[in-house]
C-alpha cells in the first residue's frame, strides 16, 4: 500500500505483510531523490501540480528514531534511591549532631555514648558494607577526629594506657587528626597538646605525630603498624627542631602495647568516616 500523508502528519506506513516474490507491485511513476537536510518535523510541500512531495520523509523518520534513543539514556534516580540518599544524609546529620559538643568524647557521659553508638549503627546499616578494595581512594586525606568513645576514660590512650587528661592535670588535648596516604601507605595520628608549666611561664604547645604504615587485611579492615613518634613544638617555640621519641624496646614493652592495631571502617563517603577499633572503640572523622 502506498504511504498516506497529510500536511499535518508524516506518512503512515501499512503494516500489511509484504507480497510474495511472484506478485507484481506497481511502482510510482515518479521517484524523488531524498537529500539529507536539516528537517522541520512533520512538514510536507505542495507542488505546482497540486501533488505532495515528501522531501523530508526520511529525515522525519530519522529524527523519530533519535527521539526513541533518548529513553536508552540512564533513567533518573528511582524514588527508592532518592529516599535512600535522603535517609543517609539525615542519619549522618543526626550522628554529627549527637557527638557535637562532647569535646571529642572527653565530655561524654554514659548516656551520650549510648546515643552516639545508636546513631552510628543506624548510619552504618543504611550505608551498607564498606569495600575498601574499590573505595581505597576515599581514605586519602587529612581527617579530623570529632568523637572517640574511648576518650570518656579520660586518658589520651583511650582504651589503651595513655597519659591522663583533665581539668586539674597539666595536659590539655587539642585537635586530633589522621593523615592517610594511600600510595605510600603512611598512616599518621597527629595530636595537638598543651603542656602546663609553672607560673609565670606560658604553656607549651606541641604536636605529636605517631607515624604508622597501614595495610588492608579485609574488605573493610585496616591494620596499622607503629614506626615512630615525633614531637614538634608550636606557638612561641616553633623554631625548635622536632624531637623523635625513642621507642620502648620490645623486651620491655607491655603485652597490651604491641605497636600495631586493627580497626574496621564501618561507614565511608566523600567527607565522613566511621570506624570501630579492635577494642570496641567508636571513632567519627570528617575530612578537614
Amino acid at each position: 500500500m502506498a504511504p498516506v500523508s497529510s500536511p499535518l502528519h508524516p506518512p503512515v506506513f501499512s503494516l500489511s505483510p509484504s507480497p510474495p516474490p511472484s506478485a507484481k507491485c506497481k511502482l510510482p511513476s515518479k521517484v524523488h531523490t531524498v537529500h539529507r537536510i536539516s528537517p522541520i518535523p512533520h512538514e510536507t510541500r505542495t507542488g505546482s501540480d497540486g501533488s505532495y512531495t515528501h522531501h523530508r520523509q526520511r529525515s522525519v523518520v530519522l529524527r523519530s528514531a533519535l527521539d526513541e534513543i533518548y529513553v536508552l539514556d540512564p533513567p533518573p534516580s528511582s524514588p527508592y534511591e532518592e529516599g535512600k540518599t535522603e535517609s543517609i544524609a539525615s542519619l549522618k546529620l543526626k550522628l554529627l549532631s549527637v557527638v557535637s559538643g562532647l569535646n571529642r568524647g572527653l565530655a561524654a557521659s554514659e548516656d551520650d555514648q549510648q546515643k552516639a553508638d545508636a546513631a552510628a549503627k543506624d548510619l552504618e546499616a543504611a550505608g551498607g558494607l564498606v569495600d575498601l578494595s574499590k573505595d581505597i581512594d576515599k581514605l586519602q586525606g587529612r581527617w579530623k577526629l570529632i568523637y572517640s568513645s574511648a576518650f570518656s576514660s579520660r586518658t589520651l590512650g583511650g582504651s589503651r594506657p595513655g597519659p591522663p587528661t583533665g581539668r586539674l592535670l597539666p595536659i590539655t588535648l587539642g585537635q586530633v587528626f589522621q593523615r592517610i596516604d594511600v600510595l605510600s601507605k603512611d598512616f599518621d595520628n597527629i595530636v595537638e597538646l598543651e603542656l602546663g608549666v609553672p607560673w609565670p611561664l606560658q604553656p607549651v604547645e606541641v604536636t605529636a605525630t605517631l607515624a604508622h604504615k597501614f595495610e588492608l587485611v579485609g574488605s573493610a579492615k585496616i591494620k596499622i603498624t607503629f614506626e615512630k613518634t615525633t614531637v614538634k613544638t608550636t606557638g612561641n617555640l616553633s623554631q625548635l627542631p622536632p624531637l623523635e621519641v625513642p621507642q620502648i624496646p620490645d623486651a620491655l614493652r607491655p603485652p597490651s602495647n604491641t605497636g600495631s592495631g586493627e580497626f574496621e571502617v564501618t561507614y565511608l563517603d566523600a567527607d565522613t568516616r566511621v570506624t570501630r577499633g579492635d577494642r570496641s572503640e567508636l571513632r567519627v572523622f570528617v575530612l578537614s
